[in-house]
């Protein structure tokens, strides 16, 4: 999203994860900018029954809650590595600094902050509803947003039938009959068991 060495140079670093560990705790305060070089990234919170319920999974390219650096908030999720991950990681302080001194980069910051709240919008209307197709392809729209190539069937999701679980709030069982269902109907392909969409 921000060119590597624009944040490089302001002083950001790489930082390298491995599968499980923690980025950021859910209560911490934000003091830093995290944007994914490599792997992937799930933000996640628990439920007073301890069920684990899936925000969003990033990919590289994005960044990490980036919106809690121009609000005094702490966190309301957990940042977890899927897979080992590669982040630049830059100071708040260096962060808004740049902004400041780079008003093209931050127009960008704001389009790119108003499309993926369009889209958090769209994701929980459709997981207020009560059919499955319409919440799962509702997780797909929005994965698939972030795309360039929207054809169909073009995108591989990289999420799996847990993982969509978690999301929408379906039981791993629905979420395999609807998949099938939605296979049927040509609204996407099983390909080497995974989905294309």
């Amino acid at each position: 999203m921000i060119p590597e060495n624009l944040l490089l140079s302001y002083g950001a670093e790489y930082e390298t994860f491995s599968r499980g560990e923690i980025i950021f705790d859910e209560g911490e305060t934000p003091k830093c900018y995290y944007q994914i070089i490599s792997g992937r990234i799930k933000l996640n919170h628990y439920n007073e029954a301890g069920k684990e319920l899936i925000l969003a999974i990033l990919e590289p390219g994005l960044s990490v809650c980036e919106l809690l650096l121009f609000i005094d908030k702490k966190y309301p999720v957990n940042a977890v590595v899927i897979e080992e991950s590669t982040v630049l990681k830059l100071p708040k302080a260096d962060f808004m600094k740049m902004m400041d001194e780079h008003p093209n980069i931050s127009k960008d910051m704001n389009k790119f902050l108003s499309e993926r709240l369009y889209h958090k919008f769209m994701m929980l209307e459709n997981n207020s509803s009560l059919h499955a197709e319409v919440r799962i392809k509702g997780v797909l729209d929005y994965h698939k947003s972030f795309s360039p190539d929207q054809s169909n069937y073009s995108y591989e999701v990289p999420l799996t039938r847990q993982q969509l679980a978690s999301i929408t709030g379906l039981r791993v069982e629905t979420v395999i009959r609807t998949i099938k269902n939605l296979e049927k109907q040509e609204v996407l392909k099983i390909i080497n068991r995974n989905i294309h969409y």
